[in-house]
């Protein structure tokens, strides 16, 4: 199979165009990871279409629940990152604990927040399940702060949910 990554530039000047980048990442993304079944390569797969096809990125990567309570670096894009996170910790860490997406405008104003990047000033962190329980989260960092709104979580949890298929 050959696949192309898309040339388009988006937009993120609305929520209808980010809406719109979203369906093209989800049509690229399931070309990608169709009839594929290796968790690191889909996510390394995963990790490049994001941080290559979104605007405005300076980090897109994993982290694998190793332990029940550690998070530990998995495929990214980017500069080198923090290894291992403790639950709890960061916003990586406290989106485990939470279970849900977590939208930072402002890194500078999380309370523990992990500045893995000095350049980073805002953050979307979305959490990845394998029947029913979290294995993983995913992390974007932007150098520009409030980059990340609630049309990015939704559109960031259906291309995790197209990965989180390939697990079954």
């Amino acid at each position: 199979m050959t696949f192309t990554i898309s040339d388009t530039a988006y937009s993120t000047d609305s929520a209808e165009a980010k809406e719109a980048m979203y369906v093209d990442l989800r049509s690229q993304l399931q070309g990608l990871v169709h009839g594929e079944t290796d968790w690191i390569a889909n996510t390394a797969n995963f990790s490049s279409l994001v941080f290559n096809s979104m605007p405005d990125l300076n980090w897109a990567g994993f982290y694998f629940l190793k332990t029940e309570d550690e998070l530990v670096l998995g495929p990214f894009q980017g500069k080198p990152a923090c290894i291992r996170i403790k639950k709890g910790r960061g916003v990586c860490g406290t989106t485990v604990e939470k279970g849900e997406a977590i939208v930072v405008p402002d890194v500078h104003a999380f309370p523990g927040h992990i500045a893995c990047d000095v350049n980073s000033r805002s953050e979307l962190v979305v959490p990845v399940f394998s029947k029913g329980a979290i294995v993983g989260v995913f992390d974007l960092d932007s150098p520009l702060p409030n980059r990340f709104d609630e049309v990015d979580a939704q559109g960031i949890q259906s291309l995790v949910q197209i990965l989180e298929a390939t697990l079954a």
